[in-house]
């Protein structure tokens, strides 16, 4: 395709699926996933470091900005708003910023990727900081929005990644404090980066965020443990947490968060060591939010 960016490569193996039955496009498709895995693999060490950066970022009273456009930004918007369900987060501790804005959502606006100076006026309008980390997604590594981005933001004094597809140029290496190269192949239909490229993309995104929110004692075990307990499903799942932890009813669950106003990890302290929710607090944020710490630390010292 007279282009050097692996994205644009035309896949050997699909040069004729336009003649395919239908299963032998699933199977193909699906042949070609299972390699996504690997691919992310091999980048293990920069996306653990990227979770250090974020980690960093977050224990320093930063945040988590994702850039991107097209696919790529939709992912970033979409990891960014599964953290306070998830993780009890504030919005604005991940953020996810999409060339074109929320209509680009739902609706494809891709000339607006084109645009480094208002990837640059993202950042002002931000006003990204020093303490912040801010990754740019763009699986064929060249979006001006993104770069353009990602510059301003350098400017400001953040700390800055990227995340691509295709084999990163000596500039980018040197440009960034981290490039996250997966390199998944070409696309079953050549370009097409919603496909393999942005299911790896998504893989990253979840070790990324996820990682951060577990370092940062949002996390109990593998228990979700600072999710909001705003609907049905939640308040199931906190009781159910609460219960496995404590070895207590249901009853019993569901009166400590409601005496802890919704906080599962204030509710597990409470519980554990029969104080009141001032004092669970209190401990909790001795501990750094880390619900283990004030376990350990309080059967060690009998506080």
């Amino acid at each position: 395709m007279l282009d050097d960016r692996l994205t644009e490569q035309r896949n050997s193996r699909s040069s004729e699926i336009d003649e395919f039955s239908s299963l032998e496009i699933v199977d193909l498709i699906n042949t070609e996933d299972q390699l996504l895995a690997k691919a992310v693999s091999q980048q293990r060490i920069e996306i653990a470091r990227a979770i250090d950066l974020v980690t960093e970022a977050f224990l320093s009273g930063g945040r988590l900005i994702y850039v991107g456009a097209g696919t790529s930004g939709r992912l970033g918007v979409l990891d960014a708003s599964e953290m306070p369900p998830t993780f009890g987060s504030a919005p604005e501790l991940v953020q996810g910023i999409i060339a074109g804005g929320p209509a680009a959502l739902v609706s494809s606006k891709e000339s607006e990727e084109d645009s480094p100076s208002k990837g640059a006026e993202e950042m002002d309008l931000r006003r990204v900081v020093s303490n912040d980390f801010v990754l740019g997604i763009a699986a064929s590594g060249t979006t001006p929005f993104v770069h353009g981005a990602l510059v301003r933001a350098r400017q400001r004094g953040a700390k800055t990644g990227l995340l691509l597809c295709t084999v990163p140029t000596e500039d980018l290496l040197e440009k960034y404090d981290i490039v996250i190269a997966v390199l998944v192949g070409p696309e079953i239909v050549t370009g097409s980066t919603r496909m393999k490229a942005g299911t790896a993309t998504k893989m990253v995104l979840n070790m990324i965020s996820t990682g951060a929110m577990v370092r940062t004692g949002r996390v109990f075990g593998n228990l979700m443990v600072d999710l909001q307990t705003n609907c049905e499903k939640l308040r199931d799942r906190a009781e159910r947490m609460i219960m496995t932890i404590l070895q207590v009813d249901r009853s019993d669950a569901s009166t400590l968060i409601k005496r802890a106003e919704g906080s599962v990890k204030i509710a597990l302290v409470m519980g554990r060591f029969e104080v009141d929710a001032a004092h669970a607090k209190g401990l909790l944020d001795e501990a750094g939010g880390f619900v283990k710490k004030v376990f350990e630390q309080w059967e060690l010292e009998d506080i």
